[in-house]
């Protein structure tokens, strides 16, 4: 069970903040929109190619005096693989692919069938949605929220699951004209995460 909690936890930060790839992959697309809708997005967001994205995230836990912080790269393959490789502090990969998740950490190996997980199915779910540009699909799972102008804007998304709020009360992303500039995760616990992402440097 403790596994089982812990990987939870790693894989919903995990799927969560990929949102962030999708996002950062089309900003050449949303960057000339006179206007910003949710159907614009999702067009864009339809449009999607195989993308990488380097992170740095901080993560403010109430029992820390310190956020705790990481980075690493990501890797989003349409439609259905998405890959977390954490570099500092310590190597750590995330890997979703179709209906499984895997979490490698030195020489632990933990997995999550999403069939026997409807919490984190239904985050996942939503995930492939933002992915895949399906707004429909999307708002089966959350509360979809666009707000702002074209040079500063946010799209929140709340959990409409019952136990998927349990663990996430909000994902905020937030960027300027085309580009994601922070993800930030809320728990449900009180602590929260901010991720900053960026395109890898030619």
């Amino acid at each position: 069970m403790r596994n089982h909690t812990f990987c939870f936890m790693r894989a919903t930060s995990f799927v969560t903040r990929t949102l962030g790839i999708a996002m950062l992959a089309v900003g050449c697309n949303l960057a000339h929109a006179a206007d910003w809708t949710m159907d614009q997005l999702m067009a864009s967001l339809a449009q999607t190619k195989p993308a990488k994205v380097n992170f740095v995230e901080k993560k403010y836990i109430s029992t820390l005096d310190r956020p705790v912080e990481s980075s690493g790269e990501m890797f989003y393959t349409p439609p259905d693989k998405l890959e977390k490789r954490t570099i500092k502090p310590k190597p750590e990969r995330m890997l979703l692919e179709r209906d499984m998740i895997t979490l490698e950490r030195g020489k632990h190996k933990f997995a999550i069938d999403l069939n026997e997980s409807p919490e984190l199915a239904a985050l996942i779910e939503s995930i492939r949605a933002t992915l895949a540009g399906d707004r429909r699909s999307l708002e089966l799972n959350y509360v979809v929220a666009l707000t702002g102008t074209r040079e500063q804007w946010k799209l929140a998304l709340t959990p409409s699951n019952l136990q998927a709020r349990q663990k996430v009360k909000r994902i905020t992303l937030s960027g300027t004209a085309g580009e994601v500039r922070e993800v930030e995760v809320q728990q449900a616990d009180g602590d929260r995460s901010v991720m900053t992402i960026e395109k890898p440097r030619p």
